[in-house]
């Protein structure tokens, strides 16, 4: 029975200290005015209601009432404890006799709680409430057998009674400590929330009012995020991009280089730059000048895409009025060149025809006449490719085939010189996006080139593999006489060649459609150690 009262004071002094908390955690946390007045007063509440549930044995009243005592004194001070004592005091003098005695003893405990609580300021209130609790065991052990003389005889009921009170000091500091921790975690969680609101009101603020596009796709290349100023660009609303794949609206020639160009961003988790037309709601196309940049996730995976494009229409169109101011120049020079270039062969065949008539034309002399207007229009159908822009169509192609096709062309011509192609192809298929046509020039030129570097034969080697990031890397080098290095950097400028008859604008278109292919082209050469040209060009997806 006697165990049974003291559970019911626990537990009902746990729902006195439990219930302001729950009540404070479900209510804005708004400071209130004179807080320890109050929680003083709800402490002595409290302790009137545990000196009504006093135990009574063997004449005597004993009571918990000091627990919420010591916990008002560790964690709101002595003015506070002070008043919750008086309550508690007070209850007492109401419910039993022996005012001197228990004034006495309250006297006693609150010198020593305000003496503990000024000489602990700087200890957390655990540690205050444990000191506290020491000094009230203390003083009980003290002042008992002086007042009462009956600890001797009762030893057990009074630790027991000590050992209920420091239960119900713990008790409460356990449910104080909870909702102190809750209270700071709601309140770190509340300024992280504001943080992270401030964050997103920032870039947001940037990204809706930037003139850059900014988008955010998922790996199945489906739009999550598209900033505002796609409506002012593309004219589309924003409910019209809404998980919408982001490849329906890129041009369809640049479609592959686009999924190329993600699929070594996934391979190698780096951002990368493109190039490419969106659609504009009017069906036009639009040019982007895009930056690709992988955010990655859990396991270090890419989860999303962001892609930051710019309006480079106008760019590209100041971009082509430079280059034809460019052609007009190279015209200029063409037109000094071509004066040169085709005096000669005119006064060659200008003499042989007088010569023709005199000799009533000898077939070495028609042959001649042949070959240098064979040469004349070779001069003229470089410079109109060179001059006139091409339409160009891109198709997937197999540059494998391409290489194989090329050298079948080339092959009686390189057997008459005693030369032999070695060709050396990793895999079986080599996809890339281009003009067949044009790629076939670039082959049909470098390979004439090597060729007429080795007039006593031996072999040219042809090698194609795969390169770093998602390219393919053509290589050709053949075993002629080589280039001094000096000269190399200027290989491709107009009329600059280094073969008696050249004209310089094979190279220089070879640089032309390959840079139209998003490819490179080098040149690596020493003299008498032959020459190596290598190209670079994107595989397509």
């Amino acid at each position: 029975m006697f165990l049974l009262d003291y559970i019911v004071n626990l537990s009902i002094f746990s729902l006195l200290v439990s219930t302001p908390l729950v009540i404070r955690s479900f209510i804005n946390y708004r400071p209130i005015k004179h807080v320890r007045f109050w929680v003083g007063v709800y402490g002595g509440i409290v302790s009137i209601i545990l000196v009504m549930l006093a135990i009574h044995e063997q004449g005597f009243s004993y009571d918990i009432r000091y627990a919420p005592v010591i916990l008002v004194f560790a964690y709101l001070g002595p003015i506070a404890g002070i008043i919750t004592g008086a309550f508690g005091l007070f209850a007492r003098l109401v419910s039993s006799g022996h005012w001197d005695i228990a004034i006495i003893g309250w006297v006693v405990m609150m010198i020593g709680f305000t003496t503990i609580s000024y000489y602990s300021k700087r200890l957390t209130a655990l540690k205050k409430s444990i000191l506290l609790f020491g000094t009230y065991a203390i003083i009980y052990v003290i002042t008992i057998p002086i007042i009462f003389n009956v600890f001797r005889d009762n030893l057990f009921f009074h630790f027991q009674y000590i050992l209920f009170v420091m239960l119900g000091v713990i008790l409460g500091l356990l449910l104080i400590e909870s909702y102190v921790k809750l209270h700071r975690l709601n309140n770190r969680l509340s300024d992280m929330y504001r943080m992270v609101e401030a964050s997103e009101s920032k870039y947001r603020l940037i990204a809706e009012n930037t003139s850059d596009l900014i988008m955010v796709m998922d790996k199945e290349h489906s739009l999550t995020y598209f900033s505002p100023s796609h409506e002012v660009v593309l004219g589309y609303q924003s409910f019209e991009l809404e998980e919408v794949k982001l490849c329906t609206f890129i041009h369809p020639n640049d479609v592959e280089l686009f999924r190329s160009t993600l699929a070594g961003m996934f391979e190698n988790k780096e951002s990368k730059a493109i190039e490419f037309r969106l659609r504009h709601k009017n069906g036009d196309y639009i040019e982007f000048e895009s930056r690709c940049k992988p955010v990655r996730g859990q396991n270090d995976e890419i989860e999303h895409i962001v892609i930051i494009s710019r309006d480079i229409s106008e760019r590209k169109k100041a971009e082509e009025i430079l280059l034809q101011s460019e052609k007009l120049s190279i015209v200029g020079e063409l037109a000094a060149g071509v004066a040169h270039e085709i005096r000669n062969p005119l006064t060659t065949i200008k003499g042989f025809v007088q010569l023709y008539k005199w000799e009533n034309g000898a077939e070495e002399i028609n042959d001649l006449i042949l070959s240098e207007l064979g040469r004349i229009e070779t001069i003229t159908s470089e410079m109109l490719t060179l001059g006139k822009p091409q339409a160009v169509q891109l198709h997937r192609t197999n540059l494998r085939e391409l290489v194989k096709n090329t050298l079948e062309l080339l092959s009686p011509q390189a057997h008459m010189v005693n030369i032999q192609f070695k060709l050396i192809v990793e895999e079986s298929s080599f996809f890339i996006t281009g003009e067949k046509n044009q790629l076939k020039q670039v082959l049909l030129n470098v390979l004439k080139n090597a060729i007429e570097a080795m007039p006593e034969g031996g072999d040219i080697h042809i090698n194609l593999q795969k390169g770093a990031e998602a390219e393919c890397v053509l290589s050709i080098k053949d075993e002629g006489s080589g280039i001094p290095e000096e000269l190399l950097p200027r290989l491709g400028e107009p009329f600059y060649s280094l073969k008696e008859k050249g004209t310089g604008l094979g190279l220089m278109i070879c640089n032309k459609i390959i840079k139209q292919h998003h490819g490179t082209i080098t040149y690596q050469s020493k003299a008498q150690q032959g020459t190596l040209v290598e190209i670079r060009l994107p595989l397509a997806n």
